[in-house]
């Protein structure tokens, strides 16, 4: 393994520790926060899917907007894997706790944490593999746009979230 392919392993196995980590920490800003607006249109306002979904885009979006310029001279295909991987993570975590709590009945703590640490891993190993085959270069315009607008949504739904499930604390 060169010293390039193996800065984009350290990137993304530390990528996958600090989205955890912050991803974690962001659960209690809302509330820490007394409230704060802004805080909240990036943290969760409520127990909802839809509020737990921005635990990790907002962290991996900022995390790999930083790793960005470190990368991307060598691996030019990051620009376009960087919404790839935020994407699949963040629709990863309602896909997964419908699918278990769908299943068992009932959602639980320990489950829904593991649905967040599975939902990032997946989101960064998309971003790894997809820096590696630039299978998403094509799309890049279409993923950055539809990030941009799952960004702009996470803004507008905190504020006035639909009355539909998702948007529903469990």
């Amino acid at each position: 393994m060169n010293t390039e392919h193996k800065k984009l392993v350290r990137c993304t196995l530390l990528g996958i520790l600090l989205v955890s980590v912050f991803g974690s920490l962001l659960h209690f800003a809302y509330g820490a926060s007394g409230g704060n607006f802004l805080v909240g249109l990036v943290s969760p306002v409520n127990e909802s899917t839809w509020e737990h979904m921005k635990l990790l885009f907002f962290p991996m979006l900022l995390y790999l907007l930083l790793a960005l310029p470190r990368l991307k001279a060598s691996y030019p295909c990051a620009v376009s894997a960087l919404p790839s991987g935020i994407l699949a993570g963040t629709f990863l975590i309602p896909i997964l706790f419908y699918t278990y709590s769908g299943f068992l009945g009932f959602h639980n703590l320990i489950l829904d944490i593991a649905v967040f640490l599975v939902s990032t891993a997946a989101g960064f190993l998309v971003f790894y593999r997809r820096t590696l085959n630039c299978r998403s270069k094509k799309y890049t315009l279409l993923l950055n746009l539809l990030l941009t607008i799952l960004a702009l949504l996470f803004f507008l739904f905190t504020c006035f979230p639909p009355s539909i499930g998702l948007f529903v604390s469990p």
